[in-house]
């Protein structure tokens, strides 16, 4: 093997070993930080732990896979194939979140009043299991059947005994990886995703634009409906740029065989991908207040063992669909509101 190559290696190794580390902590600080605050424990935030325990058993499980991955090891191919499958339900199981968590926000803005009455904690707990399901069978596809196998043989690149060198590529067909996977069940997604954001940001707008010189309490709704919608669409860009250049070059190696790929790009690539594990804590600590706040609370209280203060502390924010409606409808004096961000 070429010096640099060697040395490209080894950086990917260390890298991946930093992410793995930082998606872990992160993400169980995100659902400790969900089990401590009751005020967000609602369905955005269900999905968002959906996503946090995903991006979890990237760091503890995908990861370390991948650098076994890129040793080179020879493996019998369907210990292979699971492995592979295994970063593919994750993935999708993400997509998937980041749906559901887009669906729940534009229900929300949508039908506010009657908002808590269509999404109940048992349905969000229904949607959750859902995107489990699909993304275990999309995920899972190339297990039954729709795999290298086939061609290997056909090349005379494996024997009787099924073992081969444990790559992704080797296993995992393009053509699923690009008809399938990207074009049926990543892209798709997220344009859908792009237009429920544009549509939220519209209608946020719209209804601020309204109640400009109208009462103050729909606007603070609206306020913090749009900053939090803000952050979790910047979740979504961070998730769309991570994966995108992957899917990319899955396109060039089924469009293009003869285009040689060089292996710093592909490094780069997966690194992207695994890489968006470890960013949301980040994006929920500096965008979301009351993220930021617990995480503050866990550190003080159960790393540097001081007092803190009871997570609860501060008055809710949620909004009470009753209460939005006599705020519309009724002069002062103004109803509390409440809000889940």
């Amino acid at each position: 093997m070429p010096e640099d190559l060697s040395a490209a290696k080894a950086l990917y190794m260390g890298m991946e070993v930093v992410i793995a580390v930082s998606s872990v902590i992160g993400n169980v600080m995100v659902v400790w930080a969900v089990k401590i605050n009751k005020s967000l424990r609602d369905t955005t935030f269900c999905f968002i732990v959906s996503l946090a325990l995903a991006d979890i058993a990237v760091g503890a499980l995908v990861i370390p896979l991948a650098i076994t991955i890129s040793i080179g090891l020879q493996t019998h191919f369907y210990s292979c194939l699971l492995v592979a499958c295994t970063v593919l339900v994750l993935t999708q199981s993400s997509i998937l979140a980041l749906l559901a968590i887009a669906i729940d926000r534009y229900l929300r803005v949508k039908i506010p009043t009657s908002y808590k009455r269509v999404v109940t904690p048992k349905r969000a707990g229904i949607a959750v299991f859902m995107c489990w399901m699909v993304a275990f069978i999309v995920g899972l596809t190339p297990m039954l059947g729709w795999n290298n196998l086939h061609s290997l043989q056909q090349n005379d690149s494996i024997g009787p005994d099924l073992i081969v060198t444990c790559q992704f590529e080797n296993v995992i067909s393009m053509e699923y990886m690009v008809y399938f996977n990207f074009f049926g069940w990543v892209l798709p997604p997220l344009l859908f995703m792009l237009v429920i954001y544009s549509e939220i940001f519209y209608m946020i707008h719209k209804q601020l634009n309204k109640k400009v010189s109208s009462h103050s309490e729909p606007n603070k709704y609206y306020d913090k409906e749009l900053k939090l919608a803000k952050s979790l669409a910047l979740v979504l860009f961070l998730f769309a740029i991570s994966w995108l250049p992957l899917h990319i070059m899955n396109c060039i190696t089924l469009f293009f065989p003869t285009c040689e790929k060089p292996m710093f790009l592909i490094y780069i690539a997966i690194l992207l991908t695994h890489g968006n594990s470890a960013v949301n804590p980040i994006v929920y600590a500096f965008r979301i207040k009351k993220f930021r706040t617990a995480f503050y609370r866990i550190w003080k209280q159960y790393f540097c063992c001081k007092e803190a203060p009871p997570p609860d502390s501060q008055p809710s924010e949620r909004l009470d669909n009753n209460h939005y409606f006599a705020a519309v409808a009724v002069s002062p004096p103004e109803p509390a509101l409440e809000h889940n961000v």
